[in-house]
């Protein structure tokens, strides 16, 4: 006996559609997202929500000391030792620096280049050597000295003269 014609149709059919479904990846489930159809690169970062703004932990938190310097701070030791660089005058920091200005001022061979009093510094050119002289405020007093930009005591013959000069005027 021989499968019918009708039964053989149907099942070829049958056949026909399931592969048709088979290979039609089941369109009829699949959701269309454009932000994924993209490349991976391409796609927008997902960012939990906790975690898309800086931490606000010590954002209010005043600090221990402040932040700014309104004066100078540079102290000398209090008991600087006298040297050829630098001497130790009694009085207040500002009247010893308006004291020294005076001096420079007088000196011949020196042009004040500038002058800064809340650093307590004058950068001066001395007979062609450039050097700071500064006035630094200690326990006893100021401190008038010498120094290079580096902060470190000024070398040559130049500064060690200015600053015989200025100890014979202040009295230090």
């Amino acid at each position: 006996m021989s499968p019918s014609p009708f039964l053989l149709r149907t099942a070829a059919v049958s056949a026909l559609a399931v592969a048709v479904l088979a290979t039609s990846g089941c369109g009829w489930f699949r959701k269309e997202n454009a932000l994924y159809a993209q490349a991976p690169e391409n796609r927008p970062l997902e960012v939990p929500p906790d975690l898309d703004r800086p931490g606000a932990a010590g954002a209010m938190a005043a600090p221990d000391q402040p932040a700014s310097v309104t004066r100078s701070q540079m102290q000398a030791p209090a008991a600087a030792p006298a040297s050829d660089t630098g001497f130790a005058v009694a009085g207040d920091r500002d009247e010893v620096y308006a004291q020294v200005g005076q001096v420079l001022a007088q000196t011949e061979g020196l042009t004040v280049v500038n002058s800064a009093q809340l650093l307590g510094t004058y950068d001066v050119n001395y007979e062609g050597s450039n050097f700071m002289v500064r006035v630094a405020r200690t326990e006893a007093g100021a401190h008038v000295s010498a120094v290079d930009p580096r902060g470190q005591p000024a070398q040559g013959e130049e500064p060690r003269k200015l600053i015989g000069a200025l100890r014979a005027q202040l009295g230090g």
